[in-house]
């Protein structure tokens, strides 16, 4: 229960889904944990919750990913809060699906602002305190939607194939100052997210099994079980572990046909 513990690590997309479920794990292994989130009132809530369920310090911060100057001021707010930051875990993201050719410019941009703009940005924000202090360790949180393809969901997969490669990228330029940079690429998981989509097909208890039916496991990942991948990377049991991607899918991106 403290594998993180005196670590200070800020969270962006905090306040509901895997983002909030590695809050609440860092929180429980001792963290200290910025919740930077766009929702500010969702991000107090979450924070409020995790602090009762662990004791452990949080602090909400509202925080839009696409803009670095709103970034760095989570960061400076996270700093003055508990101290220099430790651990960067860039969640948020949005799903941006459409038909490459009747998509929008605004489509186009608004997925690459957040899915991978975000993550530069954050990236962008703690870098010089870890690389001055030779010590630091960055999550991305992809997708695999990084390395497979579903028709449908043009672009999405294209910022996050550029995730992992911004991933291995920095994890390689600042390996030597101890400053380690890895992504987890979560299959299917079951948020709210997961759940509103299922809900808002025509059948949604059918809809539902078509997803179970594709997975080797018979069923889909739990937020927790991302989050925890997340504090192995995040802690010291992980420190040769760089420019890597661990994939939490039960196994379905194995498959070579259904």
């Amino acid at each position: 229960m403290n594998r993180l513990q005196g670590k200070v690590a800020l969270v962006t997309g905090a306040g509901r889904g895997i983002g909030a479920a590695i809050a609440t794990a860092f929180a429980r292994e001792g963290a200290a944990v910025v919740l930077a989130e766009l929702d500010l009132e969702t991000a107090q809530s979450t924070a409020a919750d995790i602090a009762a369920q662990t004791g452990g310090k949080t602090l909400a911060v509202q925080t839009d990913v696409t803009q670095s100057a709103s970034v760095q001021r989570a960061v400076s707010e996270g700093e003055k809060a508990f101290g220099a930051i430790d651990v960067l875990v860039n969640n948020a993201g949005i799903n941006v699906f459409c038909d490459p050719l009747t998509m929008t410019d605004d489509d186009w941009r608004r997925c690459f602002a957040v899915d991978l703009d975000g993550v530069w940005n954050g990236c962008r924000a703690v870098l010089p305190g870890m690389v001055e202090r030779g010590a630091g360790s960055i999550v991305n949180i992809a997708s695999t939607h990084s390395f497979k393809i579903i028709p449908g969901c043009f672009p999405y997969p294209v910022a996050k194939h550029g995730v992992i490669g911004l991933t291995r990228a920095l994890g390689i330029e600042y390996a030597p100052r101890n400053v380690r940079v890895n992504a987890i690429a979560p299959g299917y998981i079951e948020t709210q997210l997961t759940r509103d989509w299922w809900d808002g097909q025509n059948d949604p208890a059918a809809a539902k099994q078509a997803t179970l039916d594709l997975q080797p496991m018979g069923r889909i990942g739990k937020p927790e079980e991302v989050a925890m991948t997340a504090v192995f990377l995040a802690s010291d049991e992980a420190p040769f572990i760089n420019a890597s991607c661990i994939t939490v899918d039960g196994g379905r991106s194995a498959l070579y046909h259904d």
